[in-house]
Formats: structure tokens, sequence, C-alpha cells
């Protein structure tokens, strides 16, 4: 009942985001029930059937991974402070989202039975017209209930999986004492977990500073605890507070000195922090070398297909190593997303970067583990479709109108997830965007960092999407 009400008081973005998972769970189980029509209609066959359903774990993941990103950003399952007192902890918000996932899920499974039942003629008596139709719809023929009620509940059974496995409640990691040195960024060895942050080049200095006082105040022989008191400590904006920034005595009328009221120096401390700042969370871009080498596996595996069985005619389907090729290439895509972004963020800030560069870079390494792993995905379905059209030169794809559906479904369902992601990252840094904006900041500056996000993006990504799919159409092109 909770989740009902959460879905009928929704916003009206939030609605057409689950109208979007319904859609897309509405195709693919018109595929599917469409590859069980087929094996009915050719039961001397099975091969054929199997792959035409193998064909169909395209839209499937794509369908899911869309539902995930749906539920990310919907506020009426966001955890909030005090939801606890009343039994609405992160377990009971992510069945709450597991479950409206399910519901939107099985409306687009109903409306694909409906459909299925309708194009058949069960509905209205009258059978299709078009051959390749009625084969693929098995007219004339009784449906097994089971495998329909089984290929009609995968969709909203994987997607609520998904959802639940992906906002499962997480215990807090420990902070720690220091940040590992390890291979992290793009392989090079000794990044840390911490971010910078804006303010890191500004305080620059002041470490500096710092440092150069406690090592003149060693070679005095002052020792550490009368150093930390005597030459200054840092506050807590970042500033060093030395004597000369002390507050300085003031002379009376009688000629005497009198001292400022200000706080005296707290004592050093040495022990512990009772309460250590937690630590930040890492960047998602070790991921990247296996990423590439994932990648490089796919491509070799289409070649090595494509070279064994020639491309394939007009009006078939590729082989299933063709597929496996496609899928693993997808999957480096995928994995190296998130780096590639991180990477382009750096990019822009090299060379004396101004605000603007800066501003676009920072938040391009701030929100590379958002909108990298979906930038790879729809890089792989741009390269997929440059492959398509490359190896069928305008004959169309090998199912026809089915495969044109699932092609329009995973297209369809890729970009959604993309702009649901940026979405995401956008309400993640309204906060940040509302303080530029309190200290002066132009929105048309703020308009100019994201034009300059997209540019570098499609710089980066466009180029790495050409190299793919030429590589992975010359094997078919023979």
């Amino acid at each position: 009942m909770l989740a009902l009400r959460l879905t009928r008081t929704a916003h009206l973005a939030v609605h057409l985001r689950r109208l979007l998972v319904a859609l897309a769970s509405a195709g693919t189980g018109f595929l599917l029930l469409c590859a069980l029509g087929h094996a009915l209609s050719h039961p001397d066959a099975p091969g054929a059937s199997a792959l035409r359903l193998a064909w169909c774990a395209a839209p499937l993941a794509a369908a899911v991974y869309l539902a995930v990103a749906v539920a990310r950003t919907d506020p009426g399952t966001r955890p909030r402070s005090g939801l606890s007192a009343i039994g609405l902890g992160p377990g009971r918000l992510m069945a709450v989202s597991a479950t409206t996932t399910a519901l939107s899920a099985a409306l687009g499974s109903v409306a694909a039975l409906l459909a299925f039942l309708y194009l058949r003629g069960s509905l209205t008596g009258r059978p299709p017209s078009d051959r390749v139709a009625a084969d693929a719809l098995a007219v004339g023929q009784t449906l097994p209930a089971p495998a329909v009620l089984t290929l009609l509940v995968l969709v909203p059974a994987l997607a609520s999986a998904a959802v639940a496995h992906t906002l499962r409640p997480r215990d807090p990691r420990p902070a720690a004492a220091a940040a590992p040195r390890g291979y992290g960024r793009f392989g090079a060895y000794g990044w840390g977990k911490a971010r910078e942050t804006f303010g890191a080049y500004g305080r620059f200095g002041a470490r500096t500073a710092a440092t150069a006082g406690s090592r003149a105040a060693g070679a005095m022989g002052v020792p550490p605890l009368e150093r930390s008191r005597e030459w200054g400590r840092v506050g807590a904006g970042g500033a060093l507070q030395t004597q000369a920034s002390a507050p300085h005595p003031a002379p009376s009328a009688d000629g005497t000195t009198q001292t400022l009221d200000a706080a005296p120096p707290p004592p050093a401390d040495t022990t512990p922090d009772a309460h250590p700042e937690p630590t930040p969370r890492p960047q998602n871009t070790t991921a990247l070398p296996w990423g590439i080498a994932v990648l490089t596996a796919g491509l070799t595996v289409e070649t090595y297909t494509g070279n064994a069985t020639g491309a394939p005619a007009p009006g078939t389907a590729p082989s299933a190593g063709v597929l496996i090729g496609w899928a693993l290439t997808a999957l480096g895509l995928a994995l190296a997303g998130p780096g590639l972004t991180h990477l382009c963020g750096r990019l822009l800030q090299a060379a004396r970067p101004g605000a603007l560069r800066l501003l676009a870079g920072r938040v391009l390494m701030e929100e590379s583990h958002r909108i990298g792993r979906p930038l790879g995905v729809v890089a792989a379905v741009a390269a997929a479709a440059y492959v398509t059209a490359t190896v069928y030169d305008g004959d169309g794809p090998a199912f026809g109108p089915l495969g044109t559906l699932g092609a329009v479904l995973v297209a369809g369902c890729t970009v959604a997830t993309l702009l649901t992601a940026a979405v995401e990252a956008r309400h993640a840094r309204a906060d940040t965007t509302g303080a530029l904006l309190r200290l002066g900041a132009p929105p048309a500056t703020l308009r100019a960092a994201a034009a300059v996000r997209a540019a570098a993006l499609l710089a980066l990504f466009g180029p790495l999407v050409l190299v793919v799919a030429v590589l992975a159409a010359l094997p078919l092109d023979n």
C-alpha cells in the first residue's frame, strides 16, 4: 500500500520516468513472446529459435538498466532523517522502491501480452495477413501458459532484483587513518583515495608556510609541542594562524600594554580524534584497465568469429560468437566509461586552466562515477548501430520489424538512462550550484561550463566510438 501511495502522489516527471520503464518492459516482453511464437511455429529449427531468444538479452539488459537508473532518481524512496523512527529505514525504502519498479514493469508485461494476443487474432478473431508475422506470432496454435507466464515475469523479476541489489543498505566503512598507496589513477602509482576539493589549491600556500615554519623551529631546537604553540596552528578554514597574525597588545593611557580579548590557543592534544572525518568516497576509475582488457577481448572474439563464418546474409542474424563479442565489447566500454570521464575532466584542467575549464573539469571528475557508465553503454550502442548499418548496407536488420523494435528499444533505453543519470548528477550538485550563485557566479558561466563538459565528452568518446565500430565491422564486411 505504501508503494501505491508513493506512486500516486509522485510528480509528473517521476511518472514519466516510470512510464518509460513500463514501455521498455512492454517492448521486451513482446519480443520474448515473439521468440516463443517462432519456436512454436518452427519445431524443426530449435537453433534459430534459441538464437532469437538470445538476441532478446540486449533489450532485456537495457530495460533492467533503465529501471535501476529510474529507481535511483526516485525522490519518494530517498532516505531522509527521521524516517527510521516511523519504520521507514533504508531497508524498508529499498523494498518500496523494488515494489514500485515491479509494478511498473508488470504493467508493461500485461500490455505486451494484450498486444501479442491482439496481433495474432486471439482477441478479434482476425488472423494477420503477413506470413512472417504469422510465423512469429504462432497463429492457430495454443500458447503454453507456463512459458508465457515465465517470459512475462522475467522483466519485472530481474528489474526489481536489480533495484534491490543496487539500493540495499550498506554498512558505513570505517575511516582510514591514511590513504593507502597503490596502483590507482590510470595505473599510476601513489594515487590516494581522497578527492581534491576546490579549496585545495587555495590552501597550498598556507600549508607551505606551516611546513616552512615547522622546519625552522626544528632547526632552532624548539620541541614539537612548543613548536605548535609558538609558530601557530591551522584553523578550521585552512588558514594558518601564527604569532604575527595574533592580536597585538594595545598600549594603555598610562603607557603600559594591555592584551586585547582573544581566545588563547588550545593546548596541543596528542590523543586521536574521537569523531574523525569520514573518508571521501573513492573515484571509480580503477576499472579502466579492466574495461580496456574486456573491450580488447570482445573485439578479438568478434574478429575470430567473423573471419570463420563471414558476413551474415541479409535477413539472417549474426552468429552466437558475434553476439558474445558484441556483449564483451559493450561491457568493456561500460567498465571504461567512468575512467575515461575522469580522464576527460583532468585533461580539461591541464595547461593553466581558467575558471571555466577548472569548473567544468572538476564537475566531470566529481560525477564520473554517475555518468561514466551510461556514457560507455551509449558509446557501445552507437558502435553497434554503425556496424549494423555497414554490414547490411540498407537491407534492414535481420528480423525485419522485430529487429527494428529491438534496436529502438536498446537505443531508447540507453539514451533515457544517460539522461536520467544526468538528472541525478544535477540534483546531487544542486547545493554546490546554489552556493556558486550566492557567491555571485553568473548563470551564463554555469551554462558555458555545461557546454564545455558536453563538448569535451563528445571530443573524447566520438573518436573512440568510431575506432571501435570500424574494428568491429572489418571482419563482418568481408
